[in-house]
């Protein structure tokens, strides 16, 4: 994976490292006494997955999530059982990667359309008539206070 031009769909299983806790919210004594939170941790600093320049575009897109030391975390509650959230887990890892590294169309800069543009002066020809005429009521009506 490294080296090529297709970026991980999925980060390596050896690479991820999970960790389970208490959930919170509704379940009943489940939550009490299972861990069932699941938190997927992935230090992209130190992935042979990823090539330099997927790693830096994993951190530009994604650098409120990495912590820092590397790591890109996600955790899954939702479920009530732990094999379910890890796998939640690891969805959402595998979507937030995939979505970071999915390449971005180049913005081609385009020029305003003469009708955009007519329509933009006509709007600022509009605006300043009516500024222009308040001045003038203003005034006139100082005139007849005196």
């Amino acid at each position: 994976m490294t080296g090529g031009a297709s970026a991980p769909e999925t980060p390596p299983l050896f690479e991820i490292e999970f960790r389970t806790s208490h959930a919170s919210g509704p379940g009943g004594q489940n939550v009490n006494k299972l861990e069932t939170r699941v938190e997927a941790r992935w230090n992209i600093d130190l992935s042979a997955a990823l090539t330099t320049e997927e790693r830096a575009r994993l951190k530009e897109a994604l650098g409120a999530r990495i912590g820092a030391h590397g790591i890109l975390r996600v955790s899954s509650q939702r479920h009530r059982s732990q094999f379910r959230n890890k796998a939640a887990a690891l969805e959402r890892l595998r979507a937030l990667v995939a979505e970071a590294l999915r390449p971005r169309k180049k913005r081609r800069p385009t020029s305003p359309t003469r009708k955009s543009e007519e329509g933009r002066i006509a709007e600022k020809k509009h605006r300043g008539r009516l500024k222009r005429l308040r001045g003038l009521e203003g005034a006139g009506s100082r005139d007849e206070e005196e």
